[in-house]
């Protein structure tokens, strides 16, 4: 009677055992195909080497709205922000793209969204969440591609604007 509770503690030891050595293999290889299937960006081919960095890029600074790449994409900055003051107590921003701002300096109004609440609820002044504006906002550069970009837009797939038949 002794003998038959280790036995079946060691076969469920070994099993565990099994399985656990089958997931180890199954992970690296995974992470082996992995390596293999994402090419490296940026930067030197040995993950801790220093290398020369590129110079920084110079901002797209000529005032001219860029299209969107999609739909919601948050408008890109099409002037220089170098010396702008972000923080807590101050947004540069705000002084010119604000709404009772707008009109005296000819910038566009943000968004009526970054006046709500996550509930949805309108605000007299510009959500918290949304007060720091280099979050999703960001100065263009003129750079290449990191990655190739294959992106269609719908329009230039043969797709008709509604009613069109």
């Amino acid at each position: 009677m002794r003998g038959q509770g280790r036995s079946s503690l060691m076969c469920m030891m070994r099993g565990a055992m099994i399985t656990g050595l089958f997931a180890a293999g199954v992970s690296v290889a995974l992470a082996q195909m992995s390596v293999e299937m994402v090419p490296p960006l940026t930067g030197t081919d040995e993950p801790m080497e220093s290398g020369p960095s590129d110079p920084i890029p110079r901002w797209t600074v000529d005032d001219i709205r860029q299209m969107r790449a999609y739909p919601e994409q948050p408008p890109v900055i099409p002037h220089s922000i170098e010396g702008y003051q972000l923080s807590v107590n101050t947004n540069r921003c705000l002084s010119c793209h604000k709404r009772e701002f707008t009109q005296g300096s000819g910038a566009p109004m943000i968004s009526v969204t970054h006046y709500m609440t996550r509930e949805g609820q309108m605000l007299a002044d510009v959500s918290p969440r949304r007060y720091f504006c280099t979050a999703c906002h960001v100065p263009q550069a003129d750079t290449p591609a990191l990655i190739g970009n294959t992106f269609t837009d719908m329009s230039e797939l043969g797709v008709g604007q509604a009613g069109d038949e």
